[in-house]
Formats: structure tokens, C-alpha cells, sequence
């Protein structure tokens, strides 16, 4: 199973040793869109849902997912994370981009970390949207950077709609 590093030789699953590897700061960030009725983002703009501050509640689940990834996914190391931060940008008048940053000082990468924040964070926003729209849909999660370890940095090139909204 070359390449695979979660498989051993004989492709059964393992996590990965990371003890011999240096400690170097690690970050990634990653996002993803939740796209709704508008009169949906109208009610979070205007902080007019029964429930709360959409994004405030958005951010806080983001952030304890984050920390709990190693719990979620299975062959994920527990992680002791720096710092979790979450941004919610409303695209057009049906959209929200939701983007993560995980960091730390450590042996393995936080990739999932973010991406973890990103997926709950867009769960949350549905669960405290449903009553007033079942129909949104959560898309477009993905890796947008990454920097440190032996890997080195990773970039998104192409273009998602998100990434690039129409004006």
C-alpha cells in the first residue's frame, strides 16, 4: 500500500509513529460553504433566530470539534492544539463561507483539525437553521493550505466557486 500511510505492509490499518519526528509549528486551514434561502441568512445577519448568535454558536462547536478530532477520526493522533480560529464571511445573499485555521507546535500535521472545525461549524449553522430551512446544503470542504513538517507547504491552486464568488 505505497504512499498509504495509514496501512501497513500487509494493509492492515495503524497509525501512524510520529515520535521521531521533529516538533515544528504546524498549520492548515481549511473551508468550507453552507448555502440556504436568503431570507435563512437574512435571519442570521439580523441575529433574529430563536436559538442565537448563529456564528458565535458556529464558532464555539468549530473550535471543541477541532480539539476533539482525534476522538472523531479514527487513526488521528490526540492533538494538543495552539490555536483554532474560525471566520464566517456571508458570499451574495444565500451563502456562507465558513474557513478554519488550526496550529500548533507539534510531530503531525493539523489538517484534519481544520477540517473538522469547518464540518461542524456548517453542521451547527444547519441545526440552528432547520426550523426555518431544511433545504440548505453544506459543500465544498476543503483543504485550502498547509504549512510545516517534512511535506513542507501545500497550496490550493484551482478555483472553487467559493473561493472566487461572482461580484
Amino acid at each position: 500500500m505505497s504512499g498509504l500511510t495509514h496501512f501497513d505492509e500487509s494493509g492492515a490499518g495503524r497509525m501512524v509513529d510520529v515520535s521521531g519526528k521533529a516538533e515544528t509549528l504546524r498549520s492548515a486551514t481549511a473551508s468550507g460553504l453552507v448555502r440556504m434561502k436568503p431570507e435563512t441568512l437574512a435571519l442570521i445577519r439580523d441575529r433574529k433566530l430563536s436559538k442565537g448568535d448563529v456564528f458565535e454558536v458556529a464558532r464555539l462547536a468549530g473550535i471543541m470539534a477541532a480539539k476533539r478530532t482525534g476522538e472523531l477520526i479514527p487513526l488521528c493522533h490526540p492533538l494538543g492544539l495552539d490555536a483554532v480560529e474560525l471566520r464566517f464571511e456571508p458570499l451574495g445573499d444565500d451563502a456562507v463561507r465558513i474557513e478554519a485555521t488550526a496550529r500548533l507546535v507539534g510531530r503531525t500535521g493539523v489538517e484534519m483539525e481544520a477540517m473538522t472545525a469547518v464540518s461542524v461549524a456548517a453542521l451547527t449553522i444547519y441545526d440552528m437553521c432547520k426550523a426555518v430551512d431544511r433545504g440548505m446544503v453544506i459543500e465544498q470542504i476543503v483543504l485550502e493550505a498547509k504549512a510545516g513538517g517534512r511535506s513542507g507547504t501545500y497550496q490550493r491552486l484551482e478555483s472553487l466557486p467559493h473561493l472566487n464568488p461572482e461580484p
